[in-house]
């Protein structure tokens, strides 16, 4: 299959894509984690066993299934399977709340649920609550077992036009606090990511080891293109930094989708730098603040490029980083991608001057129809410009450098509002983690009866040594200006992160009780 060509269809599904790569290259490898290897042909054929099993259920196209596991070849042949019924699928994160999980599930209109046994077992409690049908995707837990429930082998499905505003994924957005809003994104949305992914080296020849959850969209803009242009995916269940080396190493990875944690953890185990990593072509990173010397520790250690994207699930723009060919940009998140136009605005919804900080605005062609079921917060997440044109809200705080590059400040709503001045937690983290005992760090704002709000720090303390918080909140507060001084600093055993890594701030702030008045 030439590759120019594929990509230059004005619009092609990700099932027939499949197809196309199992009639030409049957034996190919499409999906392998540990001992086990799905080739293309063996896809294609278990995905027409998904789809004739959910129309033999009663499915119909565009209507919507919910999978809550750890990642299998099962989980990616469900998902798969169900797509090419025209189905679209609501992968739920395994680590959220029973509640949570419950509401997710009613909120997507889910027919079926697909789960493991670790949530089938934690979904004892609202049970009640959930009208989806089980399926196990392991064969154990309350429901048929996923070998059982395929339709008979050499089963055809009813075929499905699918079109491009058709739904193909609802991702939820917090499903381990808040309220959870389902993002969907349309098939036209993931056939840009595919088509994108030439540029990026994906192809026949393509290992992608993926190590992060497959409800992320970290995660499916990875895995989508490497399937869609004919590579092999490896599947590992749960992040490892020395099983992750032996594995790239083996396979020939050529590609990888991080986040900036997983890079810290490999870049720092005592095995790295003996293992042959000549294989990789590019390393991408998102969904997390990537620092600057990490950044730099990959590109001097690690062959191959590296990538950050800065963007958000629901789409609306992209930021594009190729941190290999401008390294005196580290501090950045790179140019908005050609197809993305990005703004910055303030309070009051007006573009600021050039060189000012602002909210992030984007608009490109992949972008969510909204949040499911929710028009209110779909109508929250968008900002019109003057001619009426439709931009995703962020909620990062960033400016443009006089080159045209991205510099992040921070999320809104982690913004500091101390004695009527703002502070940027990242700039705090920045200087503790400047300090030869801190391993990690983040800083929140908590009630302050003087100030509103004021910062506190928590910090991981780096293996080997030692500090006094008291020593750590001089270092930073020696460092920076009055209004931006440390009010506290916590020592913690590890931050708490969601699944993809992203330090939950939110549950920093609720455990934190002050000894005394700040």
């Amino acid at each position: 299959m030439n590759l120019e060509e594929l990509v230059a269809r004005p619009f092609a599904t990700l099932p027939d894509l499949i197809r196309e790569h199992a009639a030409e290259n049957p034996h190919r490898a499409a999906l392998v984690q540990d001992d086990r290897r799905v080739s293309y042909g063996e896809l294609d054929a278990a995905m027409d066993r998904v789809a004739a099993a959910l129309q033999r259920d009663g499915l119909h196209a565009r209507d919507a299934i919910a999978i809550c596991a750890a990642a299998s070849i099962e989980y990616g042949i469900a998902f798969l399977g169900a797509l090419r019924a025209g189905i679209a699928v609501a992968p739920l994160a395994p680590g959220s709340t029973a509640d949570s999980l419950a509401t997710m599930v009613a909120d997507a209109d889910a027919r079926l649920l697909f789960l493991d046994a670790p949530v089938a077992g934690l979904l004892v409690p609202v049970r009640d609550r959930i009208t989806a049908r089980p399926v196990a995707l392991d064969g154990y837990g309350a429901g048929p077992a996923f070998d059982e429930w395929l339709a008979p082998a050499g089963t055809r499905p009813t075929p499905v036009a699918i079109q491009p505003d058709w739904a193909f994924n609802i991702i939820y957005s917090s499903g381990t606090t808040g309220t959870p809003k389902g993002i969907v994104q349309p098939h036209a949305m993931r056939w840009a990511h595919i088509q994108r992914g030439t540029l990026s080296g994906y192809g026949p020849d393509a290992v992608t080891l993926v190590a992060t959850p497959l409800y992320s969209n970290t995660t499916l803009v990875s895995f989508f293109p490497t399937l869609g242009l004919g590579g092999t995916v490896v599947l590992m269940a749960r992040f490892d930094a020395g099983r992750y080396l032996e594995l790239a190493e083996r396979h020939r990875a050529t590609h990888a989708m991080l986040v900036p944690v997983q890079y810290q953890r490999l870049m720092a185990h005592p095995d790295f730098d003996r293992h042959d990593l000549s294989s990789f072509r590019m390393k991408f990173c998102t969904s997390a603040p990537f620092r600057a010397e990490l950044k730099a520790d990959v590109l001097k250690r690690w062959p191959g490029g590296l990538v950050e994207y800065y963007g958000m699930t629901e789409g609306g723009g992209t930021c594009i980083l190729y941190a290999h060919e401008t390294p005196d940009k580290l501090h950045t998140v790179g140019r908005p991608a050609p197809t993305s136009d990005i703004r910055l605005i303030d309070e009051s919804g007006r573009e600021v001057a050039p060189g000012e900080t602002g909210e992030v605005v984007g608009r490109s062609p992949g972008m969510m129809t909204g949040y499911h079921g929710q028009p209110e917060k779909t109508r929250e997440a968008e900002w019109h410009d003057p001619e009426g044109r439709r931009y995703i809200r962020t909620g990062d705080l960033g400016r443009f450098d006089e080159d045209g590059f991205l510099v992040l400040m921070d999320r809104k709503k982690d913004m500091i509002i101390s004695g009527g001045f703002n502070i940027y937690p990242s700039d705090l983290e920045a200087v503790l983690l400047a300090h030869p005992a801190v391993a990690e760090a983040a800083v929140v704002g908590v009630a302050s009866e003087r100030w509103g709000e004021t910062p506190v720090a928590f910090v991981v303390a780096r293996s080997g040594t030692a500090a006094a918080a008291e020593e750590l909140m001089a270092f930073v507060n020696e460092r920076v200006g009055k209004t931006q001084r440390l009010a506290a600093v916590e020592f913690v055993a590890a931050l708490p992160r969601s699944g993809i890594g992203k330090v939950l701030k939110r549950a920093l702030r609720d455990g934190f009780h002050p000894k005394e008045t700040l």
